[in-house]
Order: structure tokens, then sequence, then C-alpha cells
């Protein structure tokens, strides 16, 4: 479809006769389409990473997690913070619905264009704050380990492993374990992200692109 859409951009601009010419107006419209197809996909796909990650909660590791945070006295805190993530979330979805019925509707290049700025901008918040809110996570969790007062207690199969560390060596222990996966899990996802958004983000920059050669 990209390369079909750039030999007839090609064929309009330069005048060429060896295949069908179209008109501003007729490469417009497949501008228009391909924008609004990539702005659903962005919709399904920020739909999909709410949801399915949820169904993990139903695995019995999941639920020994939700123990250690009660162990370690954050899980008060890990509620609220996953009150305000859903909430900012729902927000980014309806968010990501409204741009898609903007540009589902046929305009003119300017406004179209303005549209596929306003979708990039609202993506790009939208993985800003899913990585702060997974670094926020951990670092309460690094916070809750630090205040603790016998970490054994939330983990107790560190008590067999390290006996002969002290308590407080085996409390930097974790939390710079912690830490460390907290920057891994960041960048995993952070590269997710920018597989699935990025190459969506890329070729609504490729549209948009065409669209500003079409105008100028």
């Amino acid at each position: 479809m990209t390369d079909e859409l750039e030999l007839l951009k090609k064929d309009w601009q330069k005048k060429e006769f060896n295949i069908p010419k179209l008109s501003y107006e007729d490469i417009h419209k497949m501008i228009w389409k391909k924008s609004s197809s990539i702005v659903k996909w962005i919709l399904i796909i920020s739909i999909l990473e709410f949801t399915l990650p949820h169904l993990l909660y139903l695995l019995p590791s999941m639920q020994e997690g939700m123990e250690v945070y009660k162990k370690i006295g954050v899980s008060k805190y890990l509620f609220i913070l996953s009150i305000l993530t859903y909430a900012v979330a729902f927000y980014f979805i309806f968010q990501f619905y409204q741009r898609f019925k903007e540009i589902s509707v046929l305009d003119n290049s300017k406004n179209l264009m303005r549209k596929i700025i306003k979708t990039r901008r609202t993506v790009k918040h939208y993985v800003i704050f899913s990585l702060s809110m997974i670094m926020v996570t951990i670092i309460i969790m690094i916070i809750g380990v630090y205040l603790s007062d016998n970490i054994t207690l939330a983990f107790p199969e560190l008590k067999e492993g390290l006996k002969n560390i002290s308590p407080e060596k085996l409390k930097i222990t974790v939390m710079l374990s912690m830490g460390i996966f907290g920057i891994i899990l960041t960048l995993f996802m952070g590269g997710i992200y920018f597989l699935l958004y990025g190459l969506l983000l890329r070729k609504l920059k490729k549209n948009y692109s065409e669209l500003r050669q079409l105008e100028f």
C-alpha cells in the first residue's frame, strides 16, 4: 500500500503517463485512509495492553506477590497508585478513541496534518506515563523494603540462602536487586512500546510528510 501510494504520488507530481494518474483529492483520500487505519490500531493496541496484563492476576504467583506488598507495608500505596494508573489509562484510551473519531472524518490536508500531530503527541505522552508508572511502582517497593523492620518476613527464602549476611546488608541487596530489575523492566517495556507504537508513529509521520509535499 505504501509503495503503491509513493508511485502514484510521484506520478501526480511529475505528470508521468506510464501509470494511471490520480488527482490531488485521490492521493489525499488514500493518505487519509491510511492515517485512519493507523490510529485505529493505536486504539486497539492500547485496549489490549490495558486488558491482557490483568489476566496475570489470576495466576497463583501473582497472588503471592500481592502478599509480599502487604508484608513490606506498601499494599495501600500501590492500591492508590493503581487507581491513579487506571484513571489515567482510561483517559488515554478515551483520547485515542477521540483521535480515531476525529481522523476518521475526511478533511482538508491542513486539518488532517493537525490531527496527525495531535495523535502523535497523545501517544508519546501515554508511553511516557506508562514507563513512569513502572518506575514509581519499583520506587515505592524499594522504600517499603527500606522501612521494613524484618525483610526476611517478606522474603523468607532469603533467610536460608543468605544466612551470613547482616539484616542491613540483606536489605541493601534486596533494594539494589529491585532497582536493577526496575531499570531492566522499564527498558524492556520501552522497547516493546518502541516496536508497537513507534512503528505506527513513524507511519503517521510519513503520512504527515506526504501531506506537506502535496500542500507545498
